[in-house]
């Protein structure tokens, strides 16, 4: 009976000790930064701290204006919720509000000693949707290979990108426009600042994104103003590198200073105020846009955040010589292409690409009778693929930095040829498996879907570490070589390839070419179509 008892008792005591032990804060729990100290929360060994503010509120007077510090605060600050999302139609998690600029951490690190490599997720949307607290951009997965995760907010919409005369007038440097990219400039600075607090490693940072979130990426690339706040790059579906456009020439994102000034200054004037310190003190409401809509809802070409067209600014050397690890989805396309009357998608290219249309169509093998594959492979390389091909090359040709390529190819039924669904991966798809963040409870989760999973997001935290994706035990992916250009397949399971329809880019490639010198005759392949 003695044993028995003394048994019981050390099982209980064994037992009060285990639950002693989880209830034991985690080393890094609290932490101070500049600002004052913050109180994160721990699951399953990962310390989350959600709502950090990097700047102040963009409201009142504030608000189009550059981001200034974060003020300081006192006691100890809860960080253990997301913070809304910045203004925009829709209802992300959290909600919206003007007052949107923070930041998120995941990390496992036991000290701040351990200088983790850190990885920054800028989300996409179009730049006027978007928010850090999407599900698919949770970061424990990432945290838990040894990387520390950070997601950051930017304005979008008008109230992140509206450019007018009077803001630019107030403005020291003489622009407006691009306060979304100053957003996450600002994000950088801070994080630069404080991120030892969380055992990362304030010189071996990673800027990521996809979409919107990847063009952004692009951007930084080529911005001075993000000069050594980043040590690595990763753009999914992104990439700029198409010509400004002009009133005469329209068709691509990227506009002048003066085109987005005189576009404000029009947009402006639905709300019957002569001052942009009016403009300032209506509801932040009155500005959501409804849609992917001019002006206001994309960066511009200032000649100060955005020095210059893209693709100039890598051929003359002008940018962040850093390793970039980038690439873009098989069917980009079939969420793009809106049209189901052929003819009317057709006209469409020609009015678009205009005597380089034939060419395109012969390249990518479209017809008048029905939108095929083909049709969508030009969209998403006129989109996607080209503006990916060309950054890979120029800096392999222009850089010392080593680039890796990708295409993402991983869908359930490769045979399936649906209009509706698409023929392979549509834009977006591949965030949930770099994350590591697929829905395994989905019966549609196939083995190979979790083993893609699994290698992508090793490789991206391995380029987060060593600015190199590969290790012992995975596919070597090459460097892309302006000898060797090959890209990282991601189909059923890593593969290297060729990069696909590359006779087809081109053709594109002669066509952008062609925009960026529209006086010029278009070759005589291209105008005797």
């Amino acid at each position: 009976m003695k044993h028995s008892l003394t048994f019981i008792t050390c099982v209980i005591v064994s037992l009060w000790g285990i639950n002693l032990l989880a209830e034991q804060p985690h080393p890094l729990e609290q932490v101070t930064v500049q600002q004052g100290q913050l109180q994160g929360a721990v699951k399953d060994g990962t310390v989350m701290y959600k709502g950090v503010p990097f700047a102040q509120p963009p409201i009142g007077d504030l608000r189009w204006r550059a981001p200034q510090t974060a003020l300081q605060w006192q006691g100890i600050r809860q960080a253990t919720e997301y913070a809304p999302a910045p203004m925009q139609a829709g209802q992300p998690v959290g909600g919206v509000s003007e007052d949107s600029l923070y930041l998120n951490i995941w990390t496992e690190a036991q000290s701040a000693d351990e200088k983790r490599p850190v990885l920054v997720w800028i989300y996409g949307g179009g730049f006027s949707f978007g928010a850090s607290s999407d599900p698919l951009f949770e970061g424990t997965p990432l945290a838990k290979k040894g990387v520390t995760v950070v997601s950051i907010a930017y304005r979008v919409g008008q109230l992140g990108f509206l450019a007018h005369p009077q803001l630019s007038a107030e403005n020291p440097h003489k622009v407006s426009g691009n306060y979304g990219l100053l957003d996450q400039i600002a994000a950088l600075k801070w994080i630069k600042n404080n991120i030892a607090a969380f055992g990362g490693d304030p010189n071996n940072v990673t800027i990521a994104g996809e979409s919107a979130g990847g063009i952004s990426v692009s951007m930084l690339a080529a911005s001075p103003l993000a000069t050594g706040l980043f040590h690595k790059a990763i753009s999914q579906s992104g990439g700029s590198f198409g010509p400004v456009g002009t009133p005469n020439y329209p068709g691509e994102n990227m506009i002048p200073l003066a085109v987005a000034e005189q576009q404000g200054a029009d947009y402006v004037k639905q709300f019957n105020h002569a001052s942009i310190e009016q403009l300032r003190k209506l509801p932040a409401e009155r500005f959501i846009p409804q849609g992917w809509s001019l002006p206001g809802g994309w960066p511009i070409v200032d000649g100060y955040v955005v020095p210059d067209d893209q693709f100039t600014l890598y051929e003359q050397g002008k940018f962040n010589d850093v390793p970039v690890l980038i690439g873009y989805n098989s069917d980009e396309g079939a969420s793009f292409v809106r049209d189901s009357d052929a003819k009317e998608f057709v006209a469409g290219i020609k009015k678009r690409f205009g005597p380089f249309a034939p060419s395109l169509m012969d390249a990518y093998s479209i017809s008048d009778e029905r939108i095929t594959r083909s049709a969508r492979d030009l969209i998403r390389d006129a989109a996607f693929g080209w503006h990916t091909w060309s950054w890979a090359r120029l800096q392999a040709h222009k850089g010392q930095a080593p680039v890796y390529l990708y295409f993402f190819d991983q869908h359930a039924n490769h045979a399936k040829d649906s209009e509706q669904f698409g023929y392979g991966s549509p834009h977006g798809q591949e965030i949930a498996y770099m994350f590591n963040n697929l829905d395994l409870d989905n019966p549609a989760t196939s083995a190979t879907d979790v083993a893609i999973s699994e290698a992508m997001s090793s490789y991206w935290s391995n380029f987060a570490k060593q600015g190199n994706p590969n290790q012992k035990g995975l596919t070597h992916w090459p460097a892309f070589t302006s000898t060797a250009e090959k890209v990282m397949l991601f189909q059923q399971q890593p593969k290297v390839a060729d990069v696909p329809d590359e006779q087809a880019l081109k053709v594109l490639d002669q066509y952008f070419a062609w925009r960026r010198n529209p006086g010029a005759k278009a070759p005589k392949a291209a105008a005797e179509q």
